[in-house]
This record gives C-alpha cells, sequence and structure tokens, in this order.
C-alpha cells in the first residue's frame, strides 16, 4: 500500500483515480490545487504525487518546485498538453513521470507502481531517526520506545514527525498548529497543548525531548 496525493482542479479526474487507487489497496489524500498540495506536504508525507500542470492558485511545475524544495516525493505529471517542450520541462524539474491526457486509468497504476517500486528500491526512501531509546520511522510511519510499538493518532504521527524533522528549533504555537492542523484552521490552539500531552505520555521517559518554551511554544531537543 502506498499513500498518494492526487493533485487535479478537476473532481471528477481526482474521482477517477481516487477509485482505482483504492482498488489497488493504496491511501488517498486529494488537493485541488497547487498550493494545497504544498501545504499538505509540509504537514504530511508520500509516497508518490499525482499532478495536474494546469491549475488556479499554483500550477503544477511551480507547487513541484516548492514541494522539492523541502521534501523528495516522487511525482507523476498530468496534462492536457503533450509537447516536448512541456514534458522536457517537467524532467529538468525533477518530475518521475508524465502522463497525457486523456489518459488510461489502469496505465497510471501500472506507471505508478513503477514510480513506488523504483523509490523503494533505490534505498534513499528510508528516514529513520533514533536517540537513545526512541526510533521515528518517518517511511514506515512507525515510532517504538525501548524496542516496542506505540500507537499514536494521525495527528500526534504529524505533530511528533514535525517536530523530529525540526528539531532543536524553537517552535511557536502558532507554527506548529498552521503546519500540522493547516492554515484555516479556527479551533482552540489548546488542541496543541492536548496533543503534547498525549505524546510525552507516548514517549515515556523521552518526553524530555519535547520541551516547553513559555511564552513561545515547544522544541524537540536531542
Amino acid at each position: 500500500m502506498a499513500r498518494i496525493l492526487v493533485v487535479d482542479d478537476e473532481e471528477k479526474i481526482r474521482t477517477i483515480i481516487k477509485k482505482y487507487a483504492e482498488f489497488e489497496g493504496h491511501e488517498i489524500q486529494e488537493a485541488k490545487d497547487g498550493m494545497e498540495a504544498v501545504q499538505l506536504c509540509r504537514r504530511q508525507d508520500f509516497d508518490v504525487i499525482v499532478m495536474d500542470v494546469m491549475m488556479p492558485e499554483l500550477d503544477g511545475f511551480s507547487a513541484c518546485r516548492e514541494i522539492r524544495k523541502e521534501k523528495e516525493i516522487p511525482v507523476i505529471m498530468l496534462s492536457a498538453r503533450g509537447e516536448e517542450y512541456d514534458k522536457l520541462h517537467g524532467f529538468e524539474i525533477g518530475i518521475d513521470d508524465y502522463v497525457v491526457k486523456p489518459f488510461s486509468p489502469k496505465e497510471l497504476m501500472m506507471r505508478i507502481k513503477v514510480v513506488i517500486s523504483r523509490r523503494r528500491g533505490s534505498g534513499r526512501e528510508h528516514e529513520i531517526f533514533a536517540a537513545e531509546g526512541l526510533l521515528v520511522d518517518f517511511t514506515g510511519r512507525t515510532v517504538s520506545v525501548d524496542g516496542q510499538r506505540v500507537e499514536l493518532s494521525p495527528k500526534e504521527y504529524e505533530l511528533l514527525f514535525y517536530m523530529v524533522r525540526n528539531r532543536n528549533i524553537a517552535l511557536s504555537r502558532e507554527r506548529l498548529i498552521n503546519q500540522v492542523w493547516g492554515y484555516d484552521y479556527y479551533g482552540d490552539d489548546r488542541t496543541l497543548d492536548t496533543h503534547i500531552k498525549l505524546l510525552r505520555s507516548s514517549l515515556g521517559s523521552y518526553r524530555k525531548f519535547l520541551v516547553t518554551l513559555r511564552g513561545v511554544g515547544y522544541r524537540f531537543e536531542a
């Protein structure tokens, strides 16, 4: 199973891809434009992104460049334009494949399978952080404490992963909420404190890594 982000301003296209991908056993997340895709990638990890070129807010090429500044996620670009220039431009900025619309959903699934297989076979994708008895496996999306796997909620995973990736950096409450819950989150910011408390409980003696910065926010210190 892979985690796939499908980015297209056409709901019909997203629905078709989601239908076939879920049938293959994959987990799907959707975004309707490039800006939303960039924000999702800042908060979550994906095995592959299937993204349209022409979209409002931020086009696919620009979104790919922004995402690649922070994460190496394979990108399969979709486009109604099949000109050689567009394909070459896509490969120059680092996309992994280019599919011209209209496309066969079954063929797209095969292309996704090839890209994921290539990525997993490269050995570069397995990202792990370890400190004393704490093991955070970003790729496997698991957390272990002294050899014992601990189960976290989706938001707890996202919060811990973001803090570990930005370890030893002072993270304001606003930044954490924006990155984990999204810029459009209007809930009570005590939600962050609750999730920090739950994380500390799950991490046992390694709760010491989650440092409170009074009046500022938190820092993962290890």
